[in-house]
Formats: C-alpha cells, sequence, structure tokens
C-alpha cells in the first residue's frame, strides 16, 4: 500500500493563471504551516514540485523527514500565453472558456492541455510510487496538479474534478491499495 499526502503550496496572492511562473509563496502564516506538518506521517519522504512557492512550503513543512529531489513534473498546467492573464484579460476568451468548461485534449495557445498535465503528473506518481515501493510520500505541488490525482483516485471526469476545492495548504491524501487509488480526504485543513 502506498500513501500520498499531496500539500498544495501556501498562497501567492496573484489574481491571474499562475502555472509554470515561478512566484514565491506567502509562508507567513506559521502556525498554519506546523500543523499540516503535525498532521503529516513523521516517516514520510518528502518530494515537490521544482518551482519556488512548492519547494519553499515542502521545506517549511519537512521537518525530520527526508526530502526527495525536486521534481518538475509535479508543476501546474502549464497555461502558455494565458500565463499571468486573469479570465477577463486573457487572450482567446472563447478558447480559454472552452478549455475550463471542456477540460481534456484542448490546450492553452503554447501551452499544455488537461490531459497533458494529468500524464505528467501520473507519470511522477508512477515512478515515485516504483522507486519507493510501500512508502508514504508527502507531495507538495498545485491545485491543478492534486486535481489530476482527485480525478484518478475517484474515478470522475475532469470537469467533477474542477469541482472540488484545493485550498493553499490543504492536505489531499490519497490511497493506493496495489490495484487502485482511492481518496482518503481532499481539502483537509488541519
Amino acid at each position: 500500500m502506498s500513501r500520498f499526502f499531496w500539500v498544495r503550496h501556501g498562497p501567492t496572492h496573484a489574481r491571474a493563471m499562475v502555472g509554470w511562473t515561478d512566484l514565491p509563496a506567502d509562508l507567513s502564516d506559521t502556525a498554519q504551516l506546523a500543523r499540516v506538518s503535525a498532521h503529516l506521517p513523521q516517516d514520510a519522504l518528502v518530494v515537490s514540485s521544482d518551482l519556488i512557492r512548492a519547494h519553499d512550503t515542502a521545506t517549511a513543512i519537512q521537518g525530520a523527514r527526508l526530502r526527495l529531489p525536486d521534481n518538475p513534473r509535479l508543476r501546474e498546467i502549464n497555461f502558455g500565453a494565458w500565463e499571468m492573464s486573469s479570465f477577463d484579460s486573457a487572450p482567446q476568451p472563447e478558447r480559454l472558456r472552452a478549455f475550463w468548461e471542456t477540460p481534456g485534449d484542448l490546450t492553452a495557445p503554447d501551452g499544455e492541455s488537461w490531459n497533458d498535465a494529468s500524464a505528467r503528473v501520473t507519470a511522477a506518481v508512477g515512478t515515485l510510487r516504483a522507486a519507493h515501493p510501500g512508502r508514504d510520500i508527502i507531495a507538495v505541488a498545485h491545485m491543478g496538479a492534486i486535481l489530476t490525482q482527485v480525478q484518478t483516485a475517484l474515478g470522475i471526469s475532469a470537469y467533477q474534478a474542477f469541482g472540488h476545492r484545493i485550498d493553499n495548504l490543504s492536505i489531499t491524501a490519497l490511497r493506493h491499495d496495489g490495484r487502485r487509488w482511492h481518496a482518503e480526504g481532499i481539502n483537509y485543513l488541519p
């Protein structure tokens, strides 16, 4: 059995689509960080996306846990030309609406699709499970990356996955029983 404890990075306070832009996280809520760290298994391995907001959040909650190298495959969706745009100022607004309302193969201009991001994150999870069989893993990542795994665990559509809230510094616990993933908790704020 493997368990992944997905932690969404601390807030960036950006009011735009932040995918691969490397913005720092606001980690000033040290009490919340301490609660997150205390809630997680002490013998778990810690890995994060290579973006600074995830890397620094992982460092803040790591404690004495063993840290694995940052993994760029755990990044957020690449929003391409929409990166750092608000929903009402992004180019190609019809395509943007379709991207969110019918997630799947439609790509952001010069970016990636939901299915591309999902395949990337799922491959990273498979590699981590194979390298560390039966271990608990704390993966500090991004809302989109976490939702791809919620979609898999619940066996729902991407559109339905978007209906799940993933707050900053929340924990989403997923368990693999050797055959498939199960959700033990989504968006838990200790």
